[in-house]
């Protein structure tokens, strides 16, 4: 079980390192890009609803099997109505920070430090 200040930890220190290396987008896989539409939102406003991500957005935290770039962390955010599922990693050191999935939620997302569940 992750707990809550491990998160802090990471939340704190991956905005500090997106500021200074910015952030890459998988923007390849389709449903990222597609979001974007679905949601109608410009990549701007994709940037800033990272950057607003908190502790209780927080679901669950992965292992990186396919690219070795260390673990994943999985956010949600309700945008416009709609519950998105945010996969981020911290990516290798200095350098960008990578956001791996930016889409619509396929399932219910769980929030261990979230009081009220969406």
């Amino acid at each position: 079980m992750v707990e809550k200040r491990e998160v802090e930890r990471f939340l704190s220190s991956f905005k500090v390192k997106m500021q200074l290396f910015n952030i890459i987008y998988r923007d390849d896989r389709g449903k990222n890009l597609q979001a974007l539409a679905d949601l109608e939102i410009t990549p701007q406003m994709r940037t800033e609803i990272i950057k607003s991500i908190e502790v209780v957005d927080f679901s669950e935290k992965l292992v990186d099997t396919l690219y070795n770039l260390g673990d994943m962390w999985v956010f949600g955010k309700n945008v416009k109505g709609r519950e998105v599922y945010i996969k981020i990693s911290y990516g290798i050191p200095n350098s960008s920070t990578i956001c791996i999935s930016f889409h619509i939620a396929e399932k219910q997302m769980l929030y261990p430090f979230k009081e009220n569940q969406l």
